[in-house]
């Protein structure tokens, strides 16, 4: 009995799940979705330039630290 309570419950969020995803993907195909008046008034390009210079930034950091930790072990030995 108690495995057939929990096959009946499982079976019925089964059903749900198949149903919800039937009519999501109707839905998605019929339309679809449109972004366009969200993103039409964004400029990537300034957002791609700053992530690089940050990126750049990081990397002079790293380099000179790494230099420098070259060049006290030279002076060490």
């Amino acid at each position: 009995m108690k495995l057939r309570t929990q096959l009946k419950k499982y079976a019925g969020y089964g059903a749900l799940a198949a149903t919800g995803l039937t009519v999501s993907a109707q839905s998605q195909a019929a339309d679809g979705w449109d972004y366009s008046t969200l993103t039409s008034g964004i400029d990537f390009a300034s957002i791609g330039t700053g992530v690089l210079a940050v990126a750049a930034m990081l990397a002079v950091v790293y380099a000179g630290l790494k230099g420098a930790k070259i060049v006290l072990g030279f002076l060490r030995s």
